[in-house]
């Protein structure tokens, strides 16, 4: 994201909030893992999910169909070899749970600890056999306030858990930074916990994000960009 910041003539910061850790008890993983022959589907939700996967299982079984829900997870899937499947147009939980062809077979959801349960709840609805587990966790980087210098033109907010984080540890912010939300869900979540969202990316992509800033910021003047 940052590179594709500096891409846009943007200056980033990058400010880390959250990380991954391992599950608790990685043994439902690697048992799921060991049997993924036996699945239809395997459904991934994000980056940090394909990279667990592909560190356990360097090699997919054959037949085995890959769902992303979104370009940039798909993005990361074809980066470590895996061929993608399927991507829906919607790129939510919601929309994967919609674009999922009826399998022949059960399917695997690698997920955060964390996640919303819409979209393994979505598929049981839909009668298809879902074996869920915990792929990794999301963990905060520390408790201590983090002031991230002179007020930043935007904060960009990538996920529900960074919402929470920039309300605990970076409020009160500067009354001339905006809030830049990757997708509906992430803003709703933001608002949710008292902060004011001032741009919405059209679709759940680093691109998408960073084009609807640009697309928000003032006119350059005449003498040239000033950022």
């Amino acid at each position: 994201m940052a590179a594709a910041a500096r891409a846009r003539g943007l200056e980033p910061r990058i400010v880390p909030l959250i990380t991954d850790a391992p599950p608790a008890d990685t043994g439902p993983l690697d048992r799921a893992l060991r049997r993924l022959a036996d699945h239809r589907w395997l459904v991934v939700t994000s980056a940090t999910t394909v990279r667990v996967v592909a560190e356990r299982t360097p090699r997919l079984p054959a037949g085995l169909r890959v769902a992303a829900v979104g370009r940039a997870t798909a993005r990361a899937a074809r980066e470590v070899g895996w061929q993608v499947d399927l991507v829906p147009d919607d790129e939510s939980a919601a929309g994967l749970v919609a674009a999922l062809p009826d399998p022949d077979g059960s399917v695997l959801v690698p997920r955060s600890a964390i996640a919303a349960p819409t979209l393994v709840d979505g598929l049981r609805a839909r009668g298809i056999d879902v074996e869920d587990v915990v792929a990794y966790r999301t963990v905060e980087t520390g408790d201590a306030p983090v002031v991230p210098g002179p007020g930043p033109a935007y904060v960009l907010v990538t996920s529900g858990s960074v919402a929470e984080q920039v309300a605990r540890r970076m409020t009160p912010l500067d009354p001339g930074t905006r809030i830049a939300c990757i997708g509906p869900g992430t803003a709703d979540a933001a608002r949710a916990l008292g902060l004011p969202v001032h741009v919405v990316a059209r679709d759940r992509s680093a691109e998408a994000l960073l084009d609807a800033v640009v697309e928000t910021l003032p006119p350059e003047p005449r003498t040239g960009r000033s950022s």
